[in-house]
Parts: C-alpha cells; structure tokens; sequence
C-alpha cells in the first residue's frame, strides 16, 4: 500500500504578494482554476492511490485545508496540525509515526510505503510519474529513502541538484545518491544542467515509515524523540490532528535534506522524464502560464504596450504597462510589486523588510479567510472601519462582545440571524442592525446561500484583538 502524504506548511513569501503567511501559495489558484494543494491530492487519486491522504500543515490554515480537500471530493484525509513550523524533517516524522500508529489500530500493514510530497509543485506526465512512482517503491522495498531526480532541461539557479551514484543492486533505475548540492550561482548551474550527471532535487521522498523513523532516530535524536511524544499526546478537534503543541516545539527546525537525506547511506535517486516544476517564484509561474507573441503572460485587467517577456497580474484595478521587457508585475488591493524577472528569487528580501518595519501587508491580506467565511477591509479612517463579511451557508461567528467598538452591519445579499443580547433577530437583504458597545452578539446563516453584510464599526480601538469570545463553534 502507497500512503500520500502531502506537506502544506510552507509559506511561499516569494509569490508575495498574492501568497502570504495567511494565505499563501499552495491555497492560491495561480495557473489553473485549482490550486497547488488541490492539484496534489488529485494527482494521486489520479494515479489509482486507494489509500487516504494525510494531510501535514500550519494550525492556522486547518480550515482552508479542509475545505480545499472537500471541493475536491476527498473527505477522509487524516490533517495533521503542527502548532508551531518545524520545517520538513519533523513534518515527515509527524506523518510517519501517525500513519504508524493508525496501521497498529487497525490492524493494518505498518510496512505500507509513504509518498512525501510538497503541496506546491507543477507535474505533468502522468505515465511518467507512475512509472517512477513505481521505480522508487521497488528501491523503498529494501529499505532505501528515495527521491526523484528531474533531468534539467536549463540552468536553474533556483533548485538544489543531486549527483547521480552507481546502480543498486537489483534496480533498473534507482541509484545511489553520490551528494546533494545547494542551489548553484549561475555559472554553477550551466555546469551541473549539461554534465549528465545531476539531477534537480524536486523535494519529494518515498519510503517505509520505519526506514524514515529508523534513520531520523540515528541523525537527529532530538526530532525524533519531540515527534514521536506530540503524536503520543495527540488530540482529535472537529476532525483535525492536533499535535502537543510544547512538545512539538522542542523540534529542532531542519530540512529533511539536512537531517537524514545527506547523511544516510539508504538515500536513492529515481531519475524521472516527468514535467515537474516548483511553483516557488514568478519566474516560473511566468514560465508555466501561456504567452503572446511577445513572450508575455497576463491575467486580470491588464493592458500592455510594446513590453516583451514580461509577467502582469491585477486582481482588481487596471494595469497598463508600456515599453518595458523582462518584468514582473503584481497588483492586489493593497499592494503592487515589482521585479525583473531574474530577480525573482530576491522578492523574500523584501517581504523580510516590510515584515521588520511592521508593514501588515508582508503577511495579511485584505481578505482574511475564517472558518465561517471571509472578511475583507474596504475603508480605514480615524475611528472608523468599513468591512465586507461573507458567511457561508449554515455557518455562524462566535458570540463575542467588544470593549472599545459599537458596529452597524447591513444586509445586502441572503438572510442573517443575528443574536443581540437576549434577543434573536432576522436581518433580510437591504435591512440592517445596530450593536451597540458591549452587547452580547452573534452572526449566523441559517439559509442555503451565502450571506454578504457591510459593517461599519466605530470607536477608538478597532483591532482584531478587541474581541472576547464566549463561545465558538470552531474552539478558537
């Protein structure tokens, strides 16, 4: 048996700034109508995978996660919660010892193979992939940790490389790994994509969970030993993993690269003809999107003039480029970034200052998405705030009052049942409701079509924290 496990917890602060740390790229529909993280967990059911996935990610996305998985039709994954970013190595372990555990319970066979696999990769060759999916399970069956190897078809500066070792034994195409490399300069790089003998690194490994624990056990004592007690002192929450939060954070924060695959001799290289891309960066968004006849790649309200080789995306406004080659150009509601394309990569510096200077928007979008819904803000003035809220179908908000703010919420779309103290209200489409400082209240949807509402709040405090929740559905 093949378990996928798919690793969500990235941030992707390159793809800034339609990615952020509240949203960010795997959940962000860049080159098709699905995103990242959805196109992952298709693709193995695609491949004929009959096991569940188990789903690896940030707390703070468990809803989006969920969600993405139901629009997808996949609704018996397992959704691991990490409390704290623990980067891959404990990831891996968190799926490996809680796909161990549930094989023990069931009865099951705990020598099932585990496919790791980042929630943010572009694949194509579907016929390939099986083929080397199946290559690499060979190699995991005599107890090696494998990964894919991609022919390179260019210099990549942006990926990490492997050196092709000698044939093992009993293989027709897994080989040893001789070494891994860092991502190379440009120089480098033409030297390590023509010499025939590396491999980009694409991230994903294949092994039996015992194999993994066994070889992160002997490397890193420490990871092993934080993962193995959070899986212990799990909880299950409104159908999600909870990992011991205090426990899991004594983890040290290491790549899987560095803590077991550089260091074991079970490493093996599957070397694979499959189309794989890492959507980490505009260069390769622009790269995977379909161009005119001047090598530019569009989307949204964009309007371009004699520009070559260029990328524009505008989620909103209009965006007119004249004259320009080789940039990359990003428009959100509150942001507009603007880059050569050989610099992509740098974008994460700049995101680091407006997260040091204290700039919001380096990891929290206009829209913020809930369990119930989304938010977004449409106007800040001195002691006011204009908001859009949109509840789903049978969805409702906590009950919470606030210290510093009265809020006024009209209806323009479906029918809302608000709670106001002691009282139950209806609010129709074009009506509207008062709530004054300190009342007890609550927004619920108890149709079958969303309800959109326009709030207006007001007073002299008017952050997100200014809310005392006394109840809520979702246990926040």
């Amino acid at each position: 048996m093949i378990v996928p496990v798919v690793l969500s917890g990235g941030s992707g602060t390159r793809l800034w700034p339609v990615s952020r740390k509240s949203y960010p790229k795997q959940f962000c529909a860049l080159l098709s109508k699905d995103t990242p993280f959805q196109e992952t967990v298709q693709r193995t059911r695609a491949l004929g995978l009959e096991a569940a996935p188990i789903v690896v990610g940030n707390r703070e996305h468990r809803f989006i996660m969920a969600e993405q998985l139901r629009q997808t039709g996949i609704e018996a994954a397992s959704i691991i919660l990490e409390p704290v970013a623990r980067n891959s190595a404990a990831a891996m372990a968190a799926a490996a010892f809680w796909q161990a555990r549930q094989a023990r319970q069931a009865r099951q066979d705990e020598e099932a193979i585990l496919w790791f696999m980042p929630a943010d990769a572009a694949i194509e060759g579907q016929e390939a992939l099986k083929q080397a999916l199946e290559q690499a399970c060979e190699a995991a069956r005599q107890d090696y940790i494998v990964t894919f190897g991609i022919r390179p078809n260019r210099a990549e500066t942006g990926y990490g490389y492997i050196q092709q070792g000698p044939l093992l034994d009993g293989q027709e195409n897994a080989y040893h790994i001789a070494r891994f490399l860092e991502k190379p300069d440009a120089e480098r790089a033409k030297v390590l994509a023509s010499d025939g003998q590396h491999l980009w690194n694409s991230g994903m490994f294949v092994a039996r969970a015992r194999v993994f624990l066994e070889e992160l056990k002997k490397y890193e004592p420490a990871i092993h030993e934080a993962v193995s007690r959070a899986v212990q002192e799990t909880s299950c929450d409104l159908g999600f993993v909870q990992l011991a939060g205090e426990t899991f954070s004594r983890a040290p924060s290491i790549s899987v690269d560095y803590a077991v695959a550089e260091r074991t001799d079970r490493a093996a290289v599957v070397p694979s003809s499959f189309s794989w891309m890492d959507v980490g960066s505009w260069d390769a968004v622009w790269e995977l999107t379909p161009k005119d006849e001047n090598g530019n790649a569009v989307q949204g309200n964009v309007f371009l003039d004699r520009a070559r080789n260029c990328y524009v995306k505008s989620d909103g406004i209009v965006a007119t480029v004249t004259g320009v080659d080789d940039l990359i150009i990003i428009v959100t509601g509150d942001a507009v970034m603007v880059s050569h394309r050989e610099r992509a990569q740098d974008i994460k510096h700049m995101v680091s200052r407006l997260r040091d200077e204290g700039h919001t928007e380096a990891e929290q979008h206009v829209r913020m998405y809930r369990p119930w819904g989304f938010y977004e803000s449409l106007i800040q003035g001195d002691r006011f705030q204009v908001k859009r809220i949109h509840v789903s179908p049978g969805e409702k908000l906590s009950l919470q009052k606030h210290f510093h703010r009265s809020e006024h919420w009209v209806v323009v779309a479906g029918t809302a049942l608000v709670t106001r103290d002691d009282e139950q209200i209806t609010v129709r489409e074009n009506e509207s409701i008062y709530l004054p400082l300190g009342c007890v209240h609550r927004l619920e949807n108890p149709g079958r079509i969303p309800v959109t509402l326009i709030e207006v709040q007001s007073g002299p405090y008017l952050g997100e924290d200014d809310i005392v929740r006394l109840d809520d559905v979702y246990q926040r």
